[in-house]
């Protein structure tokens, strides 16, 4: 585990165009709890404490953020892999120099929303939003005061198809679909401003791997929901015998129509977890 260190947090407004991707504009040196949020000038630090107002029993110190200790002690072995130390290099690097998303005290988000024991489904995607303030650790998911993006529309657009009492909200917060055992998973946790994949390979795929083998070989009768190629990839290896495995295309706009809507995998999410006596998600609950 990485010696634990100082950090100072340096912030710089940026306005783009909405996107499909994106997160927090900030710039600051590594090694520190970090605030994500609106930075409306330069120096100031950020007030949103979403990831990083813990007691330090409940987290554990990695040089790319904060994580829940349940989730570290099992994967201890993985942060002092070689690789590992060489991604925290690589982000200390990048944070130094480029605005990177989402903000360090919410890399490891997912970790404190969904106990391991208590995963049920886990949605792959492949990196954070890569525009301010839309990153909040969650794949798919966005901060409560930006604009949701297309794919997450589209998302939810498929949740009303199949539970036509869901009322769409109007934000794209994911928590509490977390809360609920729901593990949103990018295989990458970071990304430089406006370049998406721009942290692939880098480390953090082989780090999201050893979650989703831990995953399928210790637990039975998960579910996986796996969209798009790139998903269907990271996730060959899925004892399809133990777990339920749904694929389908992505859910952006330029492939939703061919075989995301009508897919119909929240509700065969469920019919499963009740099946093999779990707790089904409530896919509607997002207050």
């Amino acid at each position: 585990m990485s010696k634990q260190k100082t950090i100072t947090n340096f912030f710089k407004r940026k306005i783009i165009d909405e996107i499909d991707n994106g997160a927090i504009s900030k710039k600051h040196c590594i090694n520190a709890v970090v605030g994500g949020g609106d930075d409306s000038s330069n120096d100031k630090r950020s007030n949103d404490n979403s990831g990083d107002n813990r007691n330090d029993d409940d987290r554990r110190r990695v040089a790319c953020g904060y994580i829940s200790t349940k989730w570290y002690k099992i994967f201890e072995q993985e942060f002092q892999k070689q690789y590992f130390k060489n991604l925290e290099k690589f982000i200390e690097n990048e944070r130094n120099s480029h605005t990177i998303y989402p903000p360090e005290n919410q890399v490891f988000s997912w970790s404190f929303h969904c106990d391991i024991d208590n995963v049920k489904v886990i949605i792959l995607g492949q990196d954070p939003y890569h525009g301010p303030r839309q990153a909040n650790g969650l794949a798919f998911s966005v901060e409560r005061n930006v604009a949701k993006p297309p794919s997450l529309i589209n998302i939810f657009k498929e949740i009303k198809n199949e539970y036509p009492e869901f009322q769409i909200p109007s934000h794209g917060d994911l928590k509490q679909w977390s809360n609920q055992g729901v593990l949103l998973l990018n295989a990458s946790l970071t990304v430089r401003s406006n370049q998406p994949n721009s942290h692939s390979n880098h480390g953090w795929e082989q780090f999201t791997d050893s979650i989703i083998r831990y995953l399928n070989q210790h637990y039975s009768n998960r579910v996986f929901l796996l969209w798009g190629s790139y998903a269907h990839k990271k996730g060959s290896f899925i004892d399809s015998k133990k777990h339920l495995v749904l694929k389908s295309v992505h859910p952006s706009p330029l492939s939703a129509m061919r075989g995301f809507f009508g897919c119909n995998h929240f509700k065969q999410c469920n019919d499963y977890l009740q099946k093999h006596n779990i707790k089904p998600i409530d896919w509607t609950k997002l207050d």
